[in-house]
C-alpha cells in the first residue's frame, strides 16, 4: 500500500532515501526496472523533453506555451484537440495558437456522432458524448500529441484509453468553479468542508 499523498519527508524529493518510511516506492526493488524503461526511444524522447520544458519555462510559461514547447522538443508536427462542446470557444482560440506556431491541428468535439443518449439506456434528447470517437478520429488523422480540453470525468478516461498518441492536459472541466478544480481542494477545511467531509458518513 502507498501513501506519497500523506508523507511529509519527500525523501525522493531530497534524495535522503535512508530517511524514506518502509512502504516507500523509493525503496522498491521495480524501480530499476522502471528505470530502464525511460531509456525506450519514445519514453526517452518524452522524459527528456518535459524535463527541460520544466526546468528551461519554471514559473515563466504558461500551459499553452509549455505544451508549444513540449511538441516542439518531441518534434510533434500534427496536434489532435479532443475538447467538451462547451468550450468551443476556447477551443477555436487554442487551435487558432497551435496554427500560429507552425502546427497542423485536428480537433474533434465530443458530440460527434451525435449518438443518441438512448444508446446508453439514459432518456434523454440531448446527444450523449463520444470520447471513444473523439480518439479514434484523431487517430485516423495520425496525431502526433493529443491534447485534452474540458472533457468530463470518465470521458476523459475513455479518451485516454483509446487515443494511439500521447495524450497532455491543458484544462480540465469544473462547471462550478471555472474549471479550476483545485478551487474545492483549497477551500477543503472551510468553504467546502461540509461537502467533502459529510459528517454522515
Amino acid at each position: 500500500m502507498y501513501n506519497c499523498a500523506l508523507c511529509s519527508i519527500h525523501a525522493c524529493n531530497k534524495r535522503e532515501l535512508d530517511k524514506a518510511p518502509k512502504n516507500c516506492p523509493s525503496l522498491d526493488e521495480k524501480i530499476e526496472k522502471i528505470n530502464e524503461v525511460y531509456k525506450e526511444k519514445d519514453n526517452l524522447k518524452i522524459a527528456k523533453a518535459s524535463a527541460l520544458v520544466v526546468s528551461e519555462g519554471y514559473c515563466e510559461k504558461t500551459r499553452i506555451e509549455e505544451i508549444i514547447d513540449f511538441a516542439n522538443r518531441c518534434e510533434f508536427k500534427n496536434l489532435g484537440i479532443a475538447f467538451c462542446i462547451g468550450l468551443s470557444n476556447e477551443a477555436k482560440v487554442l487551435s487558432k495558437v497551435f496554427k500560429h506556431n507552425g502546427f497542423t491541428v485536428n480537433s474533434v468535439i465530443c458530440k460527434n456522432g451525435g449518438i443518441s443518449k438512448e444508446f446508453i439506456d439514459i432518456k434523454s434528447n440531448v446527444p450523449m458524448c463520444n470520447p471513444i470517437g473523439q480518439a479514434e478520429f484523431l487517430n485516423e488523422a495520425k496525431t502526433d500529441l493529443n491534447i485534452i480540453l474540458g472533457l468530463c470525468v470518465g470521458h476523459d478516461s475513455l479518451f485516454i484509453k483509446y487515443s494511439e498518441a500521447p495524450i497532455t492536459v491543458f484544462a480540465v472541466k469544473d462547471r462550478v468553479l471555472a474549471h479550476n478544480p483545485l478551487g474545492a481542494i483549497y477551500q477543503a477545511e472551510s468553504y467546502y468542508k461540509d461537502r467533502l467531509f459529510p459528517q454522515n458518513k
